[in-house]
């Protein structure tokens, strides 16, 4: 069987288009965009899915692929698949925020390793909880979600049309703040705690300057601080497992699911 320009001009941009929206949102997505991740894993992982799911696929719009509005569509589609891993990623940062406060809560803010999603110095116990929410994340099948949702978005917002608007950037900014409210909402009990123990010592040390309270203050508030996060930790992933939730309505909302 030949084929001719036009059917293989055509039968590329049936994967060329899905590839672009898959590929970019392995870039951004948790867990799989961190730099343990090799690059090459991430491009045979977004090659396979797409060669699965392009049969299930409408018929892609006769677009010239090496043209202006072959770029612009090319553009549509990387921005897409960006957009649908930052969100969940914010949601990430809110674990990462928490863990934050908690480390210097209980004076661990020195305690620090490289975070491997972002390259930076981060505190051992963020990294705890950024652990923690990314094996709640696979346990849960987010990943398989994900790719659901974005192989189900082909018919929502079909290739070549109009896409994100102002509307639906100004809510993925606006949701944005959500990491500070909710990753606070996740580590006040612990930092109240703590601050209530630190206040006692102040009191103690002040009332009695012959014991020296802050000698054995700052190892009782490390345990005490491991302390609660062993129990309450549980909770905290369920809060996380509730903002992760809203975190996939709101990719539902941007790709027309919903």
């Amino acid at each position: 069987m030949n084929f001719g320009e036009d059917e293989l001009l055509r039968y590329l941009a049936s994967f060329v288009w899905p590839f672009f929206r898959i590929s970019s949102m392995f870039i951004t997505v948790p867990v799989f965009s961190v730099k343990a991740v090799p690059a090459k894993v991430r491009l045979i992982a977004s090659l396979l899915i797409t060669w699965v799911i392009m049969p299930t696929l409408p018929a892609m719009p006769d677009i010239e692929m090496f043209g202006y509005q072959g770029f612009m569509v090319a553009v549509q589609q990387v921005a897409l698949g960006l957009t649908t891993g930052f969100i969940l990623q914010m949601v990430f940062s809110i674990m990462l925020f928490a863990g934050q406060t908690i480390a210097y809560s209980m004076g661990l803010g020195f305690a620090s390793m490289v975070d491997p999603a972002t390259g930076v110095q981060v505190p051992v116990i963020a990294q705890l909880f950024v652990i923690s929410g990314s094996l709640l994340f696979l346990a849960v099948d987010g990943h398989l979600l994900l790719i659901e949702m974005l192989a189900q978005s082909f018919h929502t917002l079909p290739v070549g049309s109009i896409g994100m608007d102002k509307t639906d950037l100004w809510r993925v900014i606006s949701w944005s703040s959500l990491i500070f409210a909710d990753g606070l909402l996740l580590s006040m009990p612990v930092m109240a705690t703590l601050l209530f123990v630190n206040i006692s010592f102040g009191v103690a040390s002040k009332a009695a300057p012959q014991l020296q309270i802050f000698g054995v203050g700052f190892p009782i508030t490390i345990m005490l601080g491991m302390g609660l996060i062993w129990i309450g930790l549980p909770t905290m992933l369920e809060g996380f497992s509730d903002m992760l939730h809203n975190g996939f309505a709101l990719v539902g909302a941007l790709l027309r699911l919903q």
